[in-house]
């Protein structure tokens, strides 16, 4: 019992500081109201990670382009690794290091967004994808851990979670995520449910 309890006071300890953190909720809005726009404008929102990572980045990209609190249109999302027939042959044919950077080379547009989640800020396949998002004139956005990494010296806005567990971490960008998606379902929609 006491580990449950520990467990659950530190991830609210973490969403405490983050809610106390009046630059670290700016950026998490700016966030959301880019892709706002950036859809508006016609634009696809892409979503990168590794293992938990990737799970929340496919999570969040399907909020998007399913729905998320209500019935709606779809929106222009994806997530880079859901191909694993590509991600294999590159990651086998180049190295796994480029799988994220060369799909986007293909797919990505001057306009479009994406998102790169790495609790350490120091992957270096989200570290490769950002770095051609920039060449290619894609606004970009990280999800990290406190530290930042090497992601928060490339990114436009990184959005860094108060903590050095990777749990913790990953259980705030879920949540932030969850936030970001819901501001924009908001926005670009009318919510049938809002009194």
């Amino acid at each position: 019992m006491d580990i449950i309890k520990q467990r659950l006071s530190e991830s609210i300890g973490v969403k405490e500081q983050i809610l106390n953190n009046t630059d670290l909720l700016q950026t998490v809005k700016k966030a959301a109201y880019t892709i706002i726009d950036r859809i508006k404008a016609g634009n696809t929102i892409y979503f990168c990670g590794n293992g938990g990572s990737a799970a929340d980045a496919q999570h969040i990209s399907a909020e998007l382009s399913g729905r998320f609190c209500f019935d709606r249109a779809p929106l222009p999302s994806e997530a880079l690794h859901c191909n694993s027939s590509f991600i294999t042959a590159v990651a086998n044919d180049y190295s796994f290091d480029v799988v994220y950077a060369r799909l986007l080379q293909g797919i990505g547009h001057e306009g479009d967004v994406l998102v790169g989640i790495s609790t350490s800020g120091n992957s270096i396949n989200i570290v490769n994808a950002l770095k051609t998002a920039k060449r290619k004139k894609i606004f970009t956005i990280a999800l990290t851990g406190s530290k930042g990494g090497a992601i928060s010296e490339i990114v436009d806005l990184c959005i860094k979670v108060p903590s050095e567990s990777t749990a913790r971490i990953q259980e705030s960008h879920i949540t932030l995520g969850h936030i970001i998606c819901e501001i924009v379902e908001n926005e670009l929609f009318e919510n049938p449910n809002k009194k």
